[in-house]
């Protein structure tokens, strides 16, 4: 077995063999995907995993415990707790990957501008300062008290929390590369800012970004929940684990199941990406990579 460190011999592969050495080299990322996985083909194959309706109300059966007819038991309403539980992860990955989207896409460009122009570091800096002054969780619920409780609403609400950060991250990589030798190099044959920004230093930026959406992807889901929770998320009867945690709160002593089950979706979704995120940053950070560390 080889004694160089791990770094020392990742440097000597290719790109692509690299990062899948950093993977494997990564428990924390190879425990998070492992995580991750199953919860993601819960929610692609939902129609295949029950044939229950999570909205179906059936009283003569409610408060039944787990049992081969319900694997998780019955709510107060008779519902089926695994169907809404299947159905409920498909909500969760929906306001995840939504807001995850539109706060790469928001995220990038103002941090670009941000961090290539000072007249836009200007507002772009002192807004995005503005909302971080804000605990998070309370700026979602005052944003949702405003626009009202939705799906959509909620993503956006989460984009709004979590776009800041990434603004900054972009911006600090924007500044760190921008009087770099390669940009000056590209720079004095001709290249334009677009060309800069883009070809040049956007991909060195990569891992950061990279890693904090990853962190977003789990606040979003967290956010998601604790909106249900409050009633100004997505409205009943569809199915959140958030609203469930809050219909099963009169139960807790006669019908643990109620809680326990979504608690645990939550616990488990938030953990394995944050798990990836840290797996990532572990893989990307040049600086880790260059002390051989990775």
């Amino acid at each position: 077995m080889s004694t160089e460190p791990i770094g020392t011999q990742s440097e000597k592969l290719s790109p692509p063999r690299a990062i899948a050495w950093h993977q494997r080299a990564n428990p924390m990322f190879v425990v998070g995907v492992l995580m991750l996985t199953p919860l993601i083909l819960m929610a692609i194959m939902a129609p295949f995993l029950t044939f229950l309706d999570p909205l179906s109300i059936n009283a003569p059966q409610k408060l039944l415990p787990p049992s081969w007819a319900h694997p998780f038991g019955t709510d107060h309403f008779g519902r089926d707790v695994l169907a809404r539980i299947v159905y409920g992860s498909q909500i969760s990955l929906r306001v995840g990957i939504g807001s995850t989207i539109l706060t790469a896409l928001f995220g990038i460009f103002l941090g670009v501008a941000s961090g290539w122009y000072h007249w836009a570091d200007a507002i772009i800096g002192r807004v995005s300062d503005s909302l971080m002054i804000f605990p998070g969780f309370v700026l979602a619920i005052m944003i949702m008290a405003a626009i009202g409780p939705s799906e959509f609403n909620v993503i956006i609400s989460v984009t709004v929390l979590y776009v800041p950060r990434v603004i900054r991250t972009v911006r600090a990589s924007v500044i760190e590369f921008r009087g770099a030798e390669f940009v000056e190099a590209a720079r004095t044959v001709g290249a334009g800012d677009f060309r800069l920004l883009f070809l040049h230093i956007l991909p060195k930026a990569a891992g950061p970004v990279m890693v904090q959406l990853s962190f977003g992807f789990a606040w979003a889901i967290l956010v998601e929940a604790g909106l249900s929770f409050l009633g100004l998320g997505t409205p009943p009867p569809t199915p959140s684990w958030g609203s469930m945690i809050a219909d099963a709160r009169d139960f807790i002593r006669s019908a643990w199941w109620l809680i326990t089950v979504p608690g645990f979706m939550i616990t488990l979704a938030v953990l394995s990406l944050n798990l990836i995120g840290d797996g990532l940053r572990d893989m990307l950070d040049p600086r880790l990579q260059s002390k051989g560390i990775l």
